[in-house]
């Protein structure tokens, strides 16, 4: 299923680059007829020649790889350092050559709670202050 903002489903599609690969159709005017840029009906009529139909299917926008993603033993090391030396995010960025936001997103990420809910001798999360 297209996303909401999608001018043409499936079937425009179908019908756009069936205009431009089999009737021979003018980039420009199959597009103009359409409501769509002439990159896109490149695009379309691209996939529909090499493809056949099933080129012109929903494609997933999700990336396949997240190449800037923190590393697990980048993350082991910002968890081995707050759980044996009880070190805050900073004092953590600071020692690893890391930024501050990453290293507070590792701690969130694994549930770590602040320093000050925790038991300074232990580390441990303490109990809750009593009122």
């Amino acid at each position: 299923m297209s996303h909401r903002n999608a001018f043409l489903a499936y079937s425009g599609r179908l019908q756009l680059a069936r205009c431009i690969v089999v009737d021979g159709w003018p980039l420009r005017r199959a597009a103009e007829r359409f409501h769509v840029s002439v990159p896109t009906a490149v695009r379309w009529s691209r996939r529909y020649r090499e493809l056949g139909e099933a080129g012109l299917e929903d494609r997933r926008s999700r990336p396949l790889s997240c190449p800037y993603q923190t590393r697990i033993r980048t993350e082991r090391r910002v968890l081995g350092l707050r759980v044996n030396r009880r070190w805050g995010p900073a004092r953590i960025a600071y020692h690893l050559h890391l930024n501050v936001s990453t290293v507070h997103r590792i701690l969130t990420r694994y549930l770590c709670p602040p320093l000050r809910f925790t038991d300074p001798a232990t580390g441990i999360r303490g109990l809750p202050p009593v009122l």
